[in-house]
């Protein structure tokens, strides 16, 4: 039987990148799913490659930052699947790296509002219409374990995320809805294909490529890979999603091909 036959998904984030993987990789274990981003390009993609499984999707768009539109939309997409089981809050940015004391004031800002404050609207959004217990993954990020040089916004807001999650679970356990972080490395996705990315990563070269920043990449980890792909984050989401992970609440699931441990 597959792991989540019968049960109702919310994804943050849906459009792309891991949060269209998200959705496809726990439709493949039956789940039916919510797929929410801020815009609607991209979503039909994701619903449409639920549906090529067999699976239930359903759409909508809100901006996590906007507390209202998020409600009203979570509520209506409730409606329509019937339910609630799990919450993936997946969505996030990684705006313009640099040193701390460069960072614009809106940059540092933009990355609070979203990769936390709009982490808590998700669960605030959802929680109400768990029915008898369930599953909440926050997506954070390696940058929620340790300090990441050029990135003191986003590592802060995903330290941050560890913070609420160890909180909600401490406040939700008595309803048997279980709250962990899982805390990817870099994943080959657009939020690291990108030229401006590949010339943080390799500021003495002269425009940087994919190969470049692999090789610096690689040095970071253990195992001997740049980067993880997508679907190896969706799978720890689906861990924590199934009932394989029942007593597991308030912990931390990192997938980073070492990047945490080399010293």
């Amino acid at each position: 039987m597959r792991r989540l036959e019968g049960m109702r998904v919310l994804v943050t984030g849906a459009a792309g990148g891991m949060g269209r993987a998200h959705c496809v990789r726990l439709a493949e274990e039956g789940a039916s799913v919510i797929a929410l981003d801020v815009s609607a390009s991209g979503l039909d993609e994701t619903a449409s490659a639920v549906r090529d499984l067999g699976g239930v999707a359903v759409t909508g768009t809100a901006d996590i930052c906007n507390y209202e539109e998020l409600a009203g939309v979570v509520g209506d997409c409730v409606a329509e699947i019937g339910g609630l089981d799990v919450v993936v809050a997946n969505a996030g940015v990684y705006d313009t790296p640099g040193p701390s004391w460069t960072i614009d004031p809106s940059v540092w800002n933009r990355s609070l509002d979203v990769n936390l404050t709009g982490t808590w609207h998700t669960v605030k959004a959802c929680v109400p219409h768990f029915g008898n217990g369930g599953s909440v993954v926050l997506v954070s990020s390696t940058a929620g374990i340790k300090g990441i040089a050029g990135a003191s916004h986003y590592s802060s807001a995903k330290h941050a995320v560890v913070g609420l999650a160890r909180t909600l679970a401490n406040e939700l356990g008595a309803q048997s809805i279980r709250v962990n972080s899982v805390h990817p490395g870099s994943v080959r996705t657009p939020m690291i294909i990108n030229e401006r990315v590949f010339a943080n990563l390799c500021p003495d070269v002269e425009n940087p490529t994919e190969s470049d920043a692999a090789a610096v990449l690689s040095a970071r980890n253990l195992l001997p890979v740049p980067w993880v792909d997508p679907v190896d984050v969706s799978n720890a989401v689906l861990f924590l999603a199934s009932e394989e992970s029942r007593y597991m609440t308030g912990c931390q699931l990192v997938v980073d091909a070492g990047l945490t441990q080399k010293v």
